[in-house]
């Protein structure tokens, strides 16, 4: 549609506004770090208003929402502390909408909103909608205010998010690519309804489409107000100057390592009962070539893209920032690097190859709903591939996660939804236990807690506990994945998109591989069988469902793990002393001491 009222086209609207060749030339250093401060400010802000009026526990609890503020050429100045597959992606949504305002002869007007969740046009995948306010100064374009969240239903052709069989992008979803629901301060109020209309929680979802546009305006208001406080070219510059600091730091790191081409590959559990063998086990691998201060990471060697399968992943909004986040929290750790914005210069010394039509860079109309799993295992491979330089800064393999959809239809004929993260777990460290039941890598999605889960829905949380005995052993070993057990109060569907079921957390250094993950319907599932999805499966009333992750990968012999360490796992029942004797050479007395003597013994004669 031609928008008469703009001033200009989209592409001259989003030109440099403020551009210098040198931009620390013309800030001070100080001033620079306090603006750097306030934007980030702004961020949480806008993370914290999200949160509190957010209707679904999947953005009030386990906070799967990101923030950010972008300048006028959608290139990252700040982002808040939340999710980092949610934050990642930003720059490519609004560069999407800005691509499609393009195609369509749009351009962006004050009191605008826009909601966009088009995988194909840089979104993460389609639940996660992106709401994007363009910021005016004086009548021109000077950033965006952006907020993207997880949404429980978007529409597809079954209940919920977790989606792991169907036909192509169109039946996964309700598309909504670059849409103005909120048109110069004046609602699109057709487009809400057709948004209510085509999903089955109308309040739940319409409601955090709200929450968002409320968090996205405070961000545009604090902007405006920060350019009041320094002015408006202050801020532009020290913008600027953020973003050359972040890439100055990057590079200084990459530079330190020695030149090479590391790599590293697996696979990912797949369609485990399907007849196709390409959908059985998928191939991932990543090449990670280190030339001087760039790196160039190569995916060129995974397999094709599955065309009725979900798990592809959108490779602006789900690989990328899959990669750019480990590369980014391995060399610019933050207990050595107390204040490196995350902004569009973290992006500049890193550049990401997936040839189109493979799984990390499949053609429309591949699904890409169910892209969690296999990004988090690209991320997975990033790390492994960085062990060969930098292992002291490393990890070793992750427990993915499992993550269900639990659904049903109540007496008065509405639908429940309700999404279940089950925690994995992560590898040991050069010098610590890996972390216990935890979110991974570009997730970080906190627990949702039982209390909410039992008050709001017709579920029962029958057992949540820490594996035992299956731990990545090592001098220091991998975490404990959880084990939790979700039992229906009432009839019901459960879909379910995970992986670990079937290839255990890698070791390292001498450390073993951690366990597998499980799922287990009650009464229908051998404990034997390793799965890790379900597609809308139903669910009876009292039947339980139980979600084990993986443990991740120990690191080091574990010949060489402190004995005190390992008396204190079997004193919190996670090692049994029959274990501790047999893989760790520690002997432990039936009153939980240890048998200093004969565990010199045993591990000297072991050696």
């Amino acid at each position: 549609m031609s928008n008469t009222n703009s001033k200009h086209t989209v592409r001259e609207q989003t030109k440099p506004l403020v551009a210098v060749d040198n931009p620390e030339d013309e800030i001070d250093p100080i001033q620079r770090r306090v603006i750097g401060g306030s934007l980030i400010n702004i961020c949480d802000e806008m993370g914290h208003k999200l949160t509190r009026m957010s209707y679904s526990s999947i953005i009030r609890e386990s906070e799967d929402f990101g923030c950010a503020l972008l300048d006028e050429q959608g290139r990252q100045l700040c982002e808040t502390d939340s999710t980092p597959l949610q934050m990642g992606p930003i720059p490519a949504y609004v560069q999407g909408v800005i691509d499609l305002f393009e195609e369509r002869d749009e351009a962006f007007n004050e009191g605008d909103v826009i909601l966009h969740n088009d995988p194909y046009y840089g979104a993460s995948h389609a639940p996660d909608f992106g709401i994007i306010i363009p910021v005016f100064h004086e009548g021109e374009l000077t950033g965006f205010s952006v907020t993207t969240a997880h949404h429980l239903e978007i529409g597809a052709d079954k209940p919920g998010t977790c989606i792991i069989e169907t036909v192509d992008s169109y039946s996964e979803s309700i598309r909504l690519s670059a849409l103005k629901i909120v048109e110069e301060g004046d609602r699109n109020d057709t487009a809400w309804d057709m948004i209510a209309d085509n999903i089955r929680t109308p309040d739940m979802v319409m409601g955090d489409i709200e929450a968002q546009i409320s968090a996205a305006r405070v961000g545009a208001r604090r902007l405006t107000e920060l350019f009041d406080d320094y002015d408006h070219h202050t801020v532009k510059i020290a913008g600027q100057a953020l973003m050359n600091y972040s890439e100055r730091m990057l590079r200084s790191e990459i530079s330190k390592l020695p030149d090479g081409t590391y790599s590293a590959e697996g696979y990912i559990d797949g369609y485990l009962e399907s007849e196709n063998p390409a959908e059985k086990d998928v191939f991932l691998a990543v090449d990670l070539e280190i030339d001087g201060d760039d790196i160039e990471v190569d995916l060129s060697r995974c397999d094709d893209q599955l065309d009725n399968k979900p798990i592809n992943m959108p490779f602006e909004g789900a690989v990328i920032p899959a990669v750019l986040l480990v590369i980014r929290s391995t060399l610019l750790d933050t207990e050595k690097f107390e204040m490196v914005p995350q902004n569009d210069g973290i992006t500049r010394p890193v550049s990401v190859h997936a040839p189109k039509g493979s799984i990390a860079n499949p053609r429309f109309p591949a699904p890409t709903i169910a892209r969690f799993t296999p990004g988090n295992r690209i991320a997975d491979l990033t790390l492994k591939a960085l062990t060969e330089v930098v292992p002291e800064k490393t990890c070793a393999g992750i427990g993915n996660l499992k993550v269900s959809t639990n659904s049903g239809v109540t007496d008065d004929d509405e639908y429940w939804v309700y999404m279940d993260i089950s925690s994995g777990s992560y590898g040991a460290r050069p010098t610590k236990d890996g972390l216990d039941a935890v979110d991974t890598l570009y997730a970080n999605t906190r627990n949702n807690p039982i209390e909410d889960i039992e008050s709001h829905y017709p579920l029962r949380v029958s057992r949540y506990e820490l594996r035992e005995n299956d731990e990545g052993a090592g001098e220091f070993r991998g975490g404990y994945g959880p084990i939790r057990e979700l039992q229906y109060q009432t009839d019901g569907r459960m879909s379910i998109e995970g992986d670990g079921s079937k290839y255990p957390p890698w070791g390292f250094a001498g450390g073993q591989d951690g366990s597998p993950g499980a799922l287990l319907v009650e009464s229908e599932i051998d404990e034997t069988t390793p799965r890790s999805k379900m597609s809308n499966k139903p669910i009876s009333e009292g039947q339980r469902v139980t979600l084990i992750g993986p443990c991740g990968g120990g690191w080091g012999d574990p010949l060489d793990r402190d004995p005190e360490r390992v008396q204190a796992d079997v004193l919190d029942d996670l090692v049994s002393r029959e274990r501790a004797k047999e893989v760790y050479g520690v002997v432990i007395t039936e009153d939980g001491e240890i048998d200093q003597e004969s565990t010199v013994e045993l591990r000297e004669d072991r050696r």
